[in-house]
């Protein structure tokens, strides 16, 4: 018991001073999930040496919780699949929500299959596969957690642009996603007015093939007709993602104070990848979040992850090849 809440209180402190350091690192998810497990673990042994009968029954009761929260994980994303489908339409980025549960259903189906046939080589493959999808799901939680823990952290000080990212148009007409994203960024310009401080909102963003205008600039006609000042507005307008986004507007805010500091507004679903390319772009700023529709959140957090393990692929690629490996020669 004392080790494990020995080993919990390292990793918290780990996590303290890494989250001092710099919010925007998602190793700082991987430090809090740590200590949260070993807290976890401390507490049934804690438990145990009061009652052994209750140790027991907690230790079973997140046995079976685990299969029940699966299943009822599939059930859930495929009926979201669904709904994406019919409200956002059958684009491949829609699809991900519905492939994930159709996946996980999948995945218990051959599982079962290979038990009954008992053939060596599915086996191994099953083995491969559980491990792999292991070391996903634990970082898919250290990301789940460590996004609503830095989506519920402010920062108090102040800032001298707001910089808005983009998100697509209709046309020239500024579709409800986007809408949202630019009534955060007019709520922390209030805000920021009412503490004597007026900064620059920066509307970052490019002309799509489909779209009539450049995306800032209708950005920036929304912000205005809704109050904002027009000189307090300055527009971004060549960028076609969210690096570009926060590459090109880094470079006007140099030009116009070197020593800057910002304020980055996207979607709550987006903020923490957007923190994160923030930091490799080294933007000095943090990110807020506006709100999202319920039934898009599954679907774009899923995207959100599958960003961030593309980013770090090699990583991720070395690691899963160790897991094979290291089942292969169980099996040899």
């Amino acid at each position: 018991m004392v080790y494990s809440f020995g080993v919990a209180a390292f990793w918290f402190l780990v996590f303290c001073v890494s989250f001092w350091r710099d919010r925007r690192l998602f190793r700082n998810g991987i430090f809090l999930v740590v200590a949260l497990m070993f807290a976890g673990v401390g507490v049934i042994f804690a438990l145990e040496s009061v009652s052994g009968t209750a140790a027991r029954l907690l230790v079973i009761a997140i046995l079976v919780a685990i299969p029940v929260a699966i299943a009822v994980l599939a059930v859930f994303l495929v009926v979201n699949g669904v709904t994406m489908i019919r409200r956002e339409g059958r684009r491949p980025a829609n699809l991900l929500s519905l492939a994930a549960g159709l996946g996980i259903i999948g995945f218990v189906v051959f599982g079962l299959a290979v038990q009954r046939i008992g053939w060596e080589p599915l086996a191994a493959l099953r083995s491969i596969l559980v491990g792999v999808l292991t070391y996903f799901s634990f970082l898919f939680v250290c990301f789940l957690a460590y996004a609503f823990v830095y989506s519920r952290v402010r920062s108090a000080r102040k800032v001298d642009f707001i910089v808005v990212l983009g998100s697509g148009l209709r046309g020239s007409t500024v579709p409800p996603l986007l809408a949202s994203r630019l009534d955060r960024a007019r709520q922390v310009y209030d805000r920021m007015v009412r503490r004597g401080r007026a900064p620059v909102i920066i509307t970052s963003g490019g002309q799509g093939p489909d779209e009539d205008v450049p995306e800032s600039h209708a950005m920036a006609s929304y912000l205005i007709e809704r109050g904002v000042p027009a000189d307090r507005v300055l527009r971004e307008d060549r960028s076609t993602s969210t690096w570009e986004n926060l590459t090109f507007s880094h470079d006007l805010m140099v030009a116009r104070r070197p020593q800057y500091r910002c304020l980055i507004v996207t979607n709550n679903f987006h903020a923490f990848r957007a923190a994160l390319t923030a930091r490799r772009a080294k933007v000095n700023g943090q990110v807020v979040g506006s709100p999202t529709a319920r039934y898009y959140w599954p679907t774009a957090t899923i995207r959100e992850f599958v960003a961030i393990l593309w980013t770090h692929r090699y990583l991720n690629g070395f690691v899963c090849l160790v897991i094979t490996a290291a089942t292969v020669l169980q099996y040899v």
